[in-house]
Formats: structure tokens, C-alpha cells, sequence
């Protein structure tokens, strides 16, 4: 089989016999999200690394508070979910992982993403809601296929001018943080769908002085003009 889903509430850790299934492209050991349930597994094996033909890894809603270095070689790997965790660190080998294009942190306790994830090239999605993140480094806006970026309920003070590199975003949640300003080119994000999605860009529940909301809600027309005026004056 290439597909294979590990289930139960006092699921604490992967049987041994699923490092043997060298073929597995799809392992799942996350509760359906509908159920609330939370499982209890804390260590990913380092023996993960035998599963080299992995392509989605879903390990949500368990306890987990480290993850291996090893799961740098799975070099097939496209979809990798962590979120409702307990993780506050990330190895820097998941900088390997050429082929990812979707990650999910969510509800973890994360403080800063390792520099080697700038080298995620092929990344379209990646959620880090609820992780009390204070700062960003610039190295993770070298994501340029980045496509949807969620940070919303961290703990960010200020955005890098970098973020303004993301032109493909389509797709970008900051509410719920202490933002007080946005970068001076925010506007030129214009593949953000602000005009037929109202989820597209999210900044509810910030103290936004520089623009404020109501220009933010306009779009990034609005958001270069207001911009602009301060270079006038």
C-alpha cells in the first residue's frame, strides 16, 4: 500500500513495522479535525528517514516537542502538517526539503523559523497561526512561489520590508498580532484578491496606526497612495 492512516486516541508512538513499508507515499497519524481529539505521540523516530518515498507526512493534533533532523531526507516530501503540537524549535535540515509546497505550524510554540527554510523554494502554503512568533527573519521572503501565508494570533511587531518580495501571494492573514505599521511598499502585493475575497489580507486586531484600517481595507491602491503622500509632503 501507498497510503496508510495510524488512528487512536492513545496513539503514543509509530509501530516499528511502518519503517518497512519503503513504497509509503502518504502516512497520516492526525485525528479528523472535526473530532477534537488530540493524540499523544511526543518524538517523531529518527527512523523516518527510511521512508524515502514519502509525499505527505500529516502528524497534527499529537504532543509532538521535537522533530529529527532526519526528516531532512526525505527529499519527495510536498505536504508536511505539524500543526496543535507542542513544538518551540524546527531543525535546520527541513531546509533540505526542496520539494515542499505546503507546511502547517499552527497552535505550536514556536519563537523563530531556522534560515534554512529560505531555501523552501517551492513552498505555496505556509500556516503559522497561534505560535507566539515576535520576530520574522528576512531569510524566509526568499519563499517567492509562496502563494498563502497565514500568521495570524503571533505575537509580531513588525513586518520586514521583504515581505513585499512575495509576489505571488495570494493569500496573506496577519490579524491578532501588535502590528502598528506596515511596510511602505505593502501596495505592490497585488496579487492579493482584495477585491473579491474579504479573506484575502486580514489585519483585524492590530493596533495599525501607519496606515490605518480603514486604508488598509481599501486595498493596495489605497495603501501606495497613502504612502506616497508622505513622500510628497
Amino acid at each position: 500500500k501507498k497510503k496508510l492512516k495510524i488512528s487512536g486516541r492513545e496513539l503514543v508512538s509509530v509501530p516499528v513495522q511502518v519503517f518497512g513499508l519503503e513504497q509509503l507515499q502518504v502516512l497520516e497519524m492526525s485525528p479528523e479535525r472535526e473530532s477534537c481529539l488530540r493524540y499523544r505521540m511526543e518524538l517523531l523516530p529518527r527512523e523516518i528517514s527510511h521512508l524515502r518515498n514519502l509525499t505527505c507526512l500529516y502528524i497534527d493534533s499529537n504532543n509532538l516537542k521535537k522533530i529529527p533532523a532526519e526528516i531532512g531526507t526525505l527529499s519527495h516530501l510536498e505536504r508536511l502538517t505539524l500543526s496543535n503540537n507542542s513544538l518551540s524549535s524546527l531543525p535546520p535540515e527541513m531546509g533540505a526539503l526542496q520539494r515542499l509546497r505546503s507546511l502547517h505550524l499552527a497552535n505550536n510554540s514556536l519563537t523563530e523559523l531556522p534560515a534554512p527554510l529560505c531555501q523552501l523554494r517551492s513552498l505555496t502554503f505556509l500556516d503559522m497561526s497561534d505560535n507566539r512568533i515576535h520576530t520574522i527573519s528576512s531569510s524566509i521572503w526568499h519563499l517567492e512561489k509562496l502563494e498563502t501565508l497565514l500568521l495570524l494570533f503571533n505575537s509580531l511587531e513588525i513586518l520586514p520590508q521583504e515581505v513585499c518580495l512575495l509576489r505571488n501571494l495570494h493569500t496573506f492573514w496577519l490579524g491578532n498580532n501588535y502590528l502598528r505599521s506596515l511596510p511602505a511598499r505593502f501596495g505592490e502585493l497585488v496579487n492579493l484578491d482584495w477585491g473579491y475575497n474579504y479573506c484575502s489580507c486580514n489585519f483585524e486586531g492590530n493596533p495599525l496606526q501607519s496606515p490605518p484600517p480603514e486604508v488598509c481595507s481599501r486595498g493596495p491602491e489605497e495603501i501606495r497612495d497613502y504612502f506616497l503622500s508622505f513622500h510628497r509632503a
